[in-house]
């Protein structure tokens, strides 16, 4: 059945329902509540940003740091092996230097004993330090005895000691006897220099 309404009045609306006030707050407290939330949230993870980055920072610097020890560690060690590398050219070079001075005075003095002795030659004579080997040859062991006698009462040489002597049978009909020699040099310093004993004044 279809109505008509002759009256031309409008139908009544059904009444709005209002929103409690309370619910209101609660809803507006709750978004604030979260946007303060958020807000922490950002405020901590910058932070927390901001101190992994200084943290890199630091690693970056600690490593640039270890690599520049690293590097004067290899120099230092690089140092040290060429400086003893030329300590050891030094000492060689003192040692030549030694074996060198007075080598004049210890040919004059070998020279000046084996002139006093008779009957004696000698065949070689080597150095290391002022340590000496002596070898020769003798017509007899008495002369071989007064050579050794020769060489201490020269001055000029220390710890004298014989060490080996035998008779060589090379020549058949002639008594010869070769001999070995032990013998420190005693280098007598000239005066002025360092380490001479000084030259005590007239009063």
């Amino acid at each position: 059945m279809i109505r008509i309404n002759l009256l031309g009045q409008a139908r009544p609306k059904a009444p709005r329902r209002a929103v409690p006030l309370e619910a209101t707050l609660q809803l507006l407290m709750l978004g604030l509540a979260l946007l303060f939330a958020l807000g922490v949230l950002w405020y901590h993870w910058n932070q927390m940003e901001s101190d992994v980055k200084k943290k890199q920072d630091e690693i970056a610097k600690l490593q640039s740091e270890k690599a520049k020890l690293e590097s004067v560690k290899a120099q230092v060690a690089a140092f040290e092996i060429q400086s003893a590398a030329l300590q050891q050219r030094i000492n060689v070079i003192e040692e030549l230097q030694r074996n060198r001075t007075g080598g004049q005075a210890l040919l004059d003095a070998v020279a000046n004993t084996v002139a006093r002795t008779d009957s004696l030659w000698l065949t070689s004579l080597s150095r290391k330090g002022n340590a000496l080997t002596i070898d020769g040859s003798a017509a007899s062991i008495t002369a071989v005895a007064n050579f050794i006698t020769q060489l201490k009462r020269s001055g000029k040489f220390d710890q004298v000691e014989i060490k080996e002597s035998h008779e060589d049978d090379k020549i058949p009909g002639v008594q010869t006897f070769v001999f070995s020699l032990l013998a420190q040099f005693a280098q007598i310093q000239p005066q002025g220099k360092p380490g001479a004993p000084a030259t005590p004044g007239k009063s």
